[in-house]
């Protein structure tokens, strides 16, 4: 099976949401599930802001995307939206570019109001794009992911268990139709055959 994709949108590294995203690689590299990163913020801007989807970078990541079996999406929330950033990577797909896959949303921001940005803002987006099954959501206030004098982010116990819980929905959910052989279906019924009542 493809990698999963994890697609960071914070401009900035390192950063509360990908540090989000590097716990979920953590969790599914447990299960075995290869996943491979893609950071936005290091595709070439004037590529991506005039969706030149033939520059090399670009188009690799979008191959990537194409041959997920799932994403798992991570953005910082700025003004109850998520990042512009993300929203480049996001307007330059094809539609349909997420069509049979599942997605994870993740994001972080200043305060617990923020949350909603997920179901309000990206969520729509991810739908317009085809996305077969749209997971709940991890959203994380900066007071849960805590910097460290070492420069590196601490995640709560609480959170850490919301994404245990998320990946483990990933892999049940998201991934599982996608390991599964596909059986034979159901034989054609000949419409004499049909029987109905009034």
């Amino acid at each position: 099976m493809p990698p999963v994709l994890l697609i960071a949108g914070s401009p900035s590294a390192p950063s509360r949401s990908t540090a989000l995203l590097d716990e979920v690689a953590v969790r599914l590299a447990r299960r075995d599930i290869e996943t491979l990163p893609l950071a936005v913020r290091e595709l070439p801007a004037d590529a991506l802001l005039a969706a030149d989807v033939s520059q090399p970078a670009i188009s690799r990541a979008v191959d990537a995307l194409a041959a997920a079996p799932a994403v798992v999406v991570a953005t910082p929330v700025y003004k109850a939206a998520y990042s512009g950033l993300l929203k480049a990577f996001l307007d330059l797909l094809p539609h349909g570019a997420l069509k049979g896959k599942a997605v994870l949303p993740l994001a972080t921001g200043g305060s617990p109001h923020h949350m909603l940005a997920l179901d309000y803002a990206l969520r729509p987006v991810l739908q317009s794009l085809g996305a077969r099954h749209i997971l709940p959501g991890v959203y994380a206030s900066d007071a849960q992911v805590a910097l460290t004098p070492e420069g590196a982010y601490q995640l709560q116990a609480e959170l850490a268990g919301r994404l245990a819980d998320a990946v483990h929905t990933l892999a049940a959910e998201g991934l599982q139709q996608q390991r599964m052989p596909a059986g034979p279906g159901f034989a054609p019924v000949p419409f004499a055959s049909v029987r109905c009542s009034v």
